[in-house]
């Protein structure tokens, strides 16, 4: 099971940077040293399909010892929520699909990385679907019909499904899951064999089942209510998240990715009817251990 808690009031300034090092942690070039609990992932947003009056879209930044700092999924006000936590020019960026509420600061992040007075060294890592390139460099572009190079400053690989990406301690298997376009679900191990999975964007299927199993902490999107007029392949509901998780036995649920138009009261009540484990719905600044 992992480790939760809510994000007490802040007294940063409005300038201050809460960097790992700021948070008991010493940095050493772009490696974090020193003791955690565990891996560490940070809710940048959660606002499921769009940006909410409170949460960016989605976004987790994920930090773990002797391992650079990497986020999952990079929507629209994730990029300024980052900067709370950590230097953009730090990060690697794994995507799970291209929808904008998943991807569409990832520009942003070329701005930086391409203008700062104290541009960061090397290329930015960067994990995603098929089509990443053009996706991202029409985002990108100064003018319409161009395509932005990204090359220059992203080093971009494609995800191959059950393919594990070795990113310091940590091993990472995508999977590709149930959702309109090219779309992964995460599987995050670390050396010690604690397990944090990440649903992505998904339906009910067996890859995201594969995804959750034994898991100590699911991620999963709960995106509206249960009802039998749900589309298929696209989202999960409150109930189909608490039943993944009692099927695949995890240690903890947090749900997210749920929209400003759904109650997250009502989403929570399904996953607990179905779900007798902890159960909390994330907001942005929420902490978690695993």
């Amino acid at each position: 099971m992992g480790s939760f808690r809510r994000r007490a009031g802040s007294t940063r300034s409005p300038r201050e940077t809460l960097t790992p090092a700021k948070r008991a942690m010493r940095f050493d070039g772009d490696r974090i040293r020193g003791s955690m609990d565990g891996m560490r992932i940070t809710v940048l947003g959660c606002s499921g399909s769009v940006s909410g009056p409170d949460s960016p879209a989605s976004g987790y930044l994920v930090d773990e010892v002797d391992t650079s700092p990497l986020v999952l999924d990079f929507g629209p006000g994730v990029l300024g929520a980052l900067q709370r936590y950590a230097d953009p020019g730090d990060v690697s960026v794994f995507l799970t699909h291209l929808h904008a509420d998943h991807c569409l600061d990832v520009p942003g992040l070329l701005v930086w990385r391409r203008y700062h007075p104290n541009p960061p060294k090397g290329r930015a890592l960067v994990y995603g679907p098929k089509d990443t390139a053009f996706r991202l460099g029409v985002a990108s572009a100064e003018c319409g019909g161009q395509i932005d190079d990204m090359s220059d400053t992203i080093d971009l690989r494609r995800w191959a499904d059950g393919r594990v990406v070795r990113h310091g301690r940590l091993s990472i298997l995508p999977r590709l899951v149930y959702h309109p376009p090219e779309s992964c679900g995460m599987r995050v191990t670390t050396a010690e064999d604690k397990i944090f999975a990440y649903s992505g964007d998904t339906g009910m299927c067996q890859a995201v089942e594969e995804i959750a199993e034994g898991a100590d902490v699911l991620l999963a999107e709960a995106s509206w209510t249960h009802s039998p007029d749900r589309p298929k392949g696209v989202h999960l509901s409150g109930t189909e998240a608490g039943r993944l998780a009692r099927k695949a036995g995890v240690g903890e649920l947090l749900l997210t990715h749920i929209p400003p138009w759904t109650s997250r009261e009502d989403v929570i009540a399904e996953a607990k009817a179905e779900y007798s484990g902890p159960v909390h719905a994330v907001s942005p600044g929420d902490v978690f251990t695993v």
